[in-house]
């Protein structure tokens, strides 16, 4: 049987977002997060971009690394994917190559719909010069070492169906690994959705990825249509997922959501599962750091994470939830890994930032019982990259971003490293 797989796409889609972003270290800091709760790829961002190529690199090199003797488990990029996007184009693919050497996952991206087409290009292409551009470039990948290729088609969603299949196929008879279905526009609805894809899957034959936008409000229930169409038409689904549903406009399918959805929602999973275990008592804190880092708080009753979502008032639902939280509560609070206390510092509270010293630094990092220095050159060492890393997030850094750093100084130098073009 088919199975679902989560591929996230924070570091790039959800970065897209208008007045909003994460410093090279959060996005890595994602990247493990995202590990840990079992997300088979992160689209972890822009192999072509300049500022990114760091980063990318850093974050490659550590997914090869063996985790320090007595470092703590969850600080690993493995067994996670890391996949870029580019352009359809083989200027891209050869950029990307030039700039990433060791990227092997890669998401190829071309306007498919007659609207962008006209729209986007203005005559200077046609429906034969997408396909022309797009087998080119997924070509290129291959030759230069790409070990999967997904092939999106933007504004799919908006594409006749003949032309998308067509597509398709020529995707496919370049061997490309997977088709994005792009409902970029948030324009599909879960009736749609299911039809299209399965026919998509059963006259293309390739696993298909549902990329779904929040602009009518239905990016969640849209991927499970999606991906049920998927399925039904006997090819792996992908679904692509924002920590938080944050994206552009209106942001994309929500990670936690998603999940409970795939895993909660009445006679679903009963026939469509996912790939992959995942881990859901990660899914509070990579959500409360994606708040932190977007500085973007968790709307009040987002599901599993919000405020509200187990909260009760009303006298007939507080009474029956305290005799069985089965009464008014479809899963349970810990299953997201909730219910430790918060606590609130209100009285004195030393902070590392961008302009700490060492007696400072050294208070706060005596509180992480993971990290301890050789030396007072180590300590003053860290403290200079724990300043750096301030500097680019403008905001005092979480304890495992600390902890991140003092265990692989070295890749969070690379991490913090920017080289404008002269």
């Amino acid at each position: 049987m088919p199975k679902i797989y989560l591929l996230d796409v924070t570091n790039r889609d959800g970065v897209q977002t208008a007045r909003l972003g994460l410093s090279k270290l959060e996005k890595t800091m994602i990247n493990i997060y995202l590990n840990g709760i079992g997300v088979f790829q992160s689209e972890f961002g822009f192999p072509t971009t300049r500022h990114e190529y760091r980063y990318l690199n850093a974050n490659l090199e550590l997914a090869e690394m063996e985790a320090e003797a007595g470092a703590p488990a969850w600080l690993k990029l493995k067994p996670i994917r890391l996949g870029g996007w580019i352009r359809a184009i083989v200027a891209d693919v050869e950029l990307a190559f030039e700039r990433v050497p060791g990227i092997k996952h890669l998401n190829l991206s071309i306007s498919t719909s007659d609207q962008m087409i006209n729209g986007k290009f203005q005559g200077r292409k046609n429906r034969d010069d997408i396909i022309k551009d797009m087998t080119a470039a997924v070509d290129a990948a291959w030759a230069k070492g790409a070990e999967s290729i997904g092939v999106n088609a933007e504004d799919a969603s908006r594409t006749d169906l003949d032309y998308l299949v067509e597509f398709g196929l020529a995707a496919k008879e370049h061997k490309a690994t997977r088709l994005r279905y792009c409902d970029t526009l948030g324009y599909d609805n879960p009736f749609t959705i299911y039809k299209t894809n399965k026919a998509l899957a059963e006259r293309v034959g390739l696993p298909i990825e549902q990329h779904c936008h929040g602009d009518l409000g239905m990016a969640v229930a849209n991927s499970l249509a999606g991906a049920k169409g998927t399925i039904d038409g006997g090819q792996d689904a992908y679904i692509n997922t924002t920590v938080n549903g944050i994206g552009e406009r209106a942001g994309n399918a929500d990670l936690v959501t998603v999940i409970l959805a795939v895993t909660k929602s009445k006679e679903f999973a009963d026939g469509y599962q996912l790939g992959g275990k995942v881990n859901l008592s990660k899914a509070w804190k990579i959500a409360k750091f994606a708040e932190y880092a977007f500085d973007v708080k968790i709307p009040i009753n987002q599901p599993g994470v919000g405020a509200n979502a187990f909260a009760h008032e009303s006298g007939i639902h507080a009474d029956g939830v305290l005799k069985d939280p089965e009464n008014y509560e479809l899963y349970g609070y810990e299953e997201l890994g909730r219910g430790d206390p918060i606590k609130v510092d209100t009285g004195r509270e030393i902070t590392a930032g961008e302009y700490s010293g060492i007696s400072g630094f050294s208070h706060v990092m005596g509180k992480i019982k993971d990290v301890s220095f050789k030396s007072r050159e180590e300590a003053n060492e860290v403290l200079e990259l724990v300043r750096y890393a301030n500097v680019l997030s403008h905001k005092p850094l979480v304890e495992d971003e600390l902890l991140f750093i003092a265990r692989y100084p070295q890749i969070a130098k690379k991490l913090l490293t920017l080289t404008p073009l002269a």
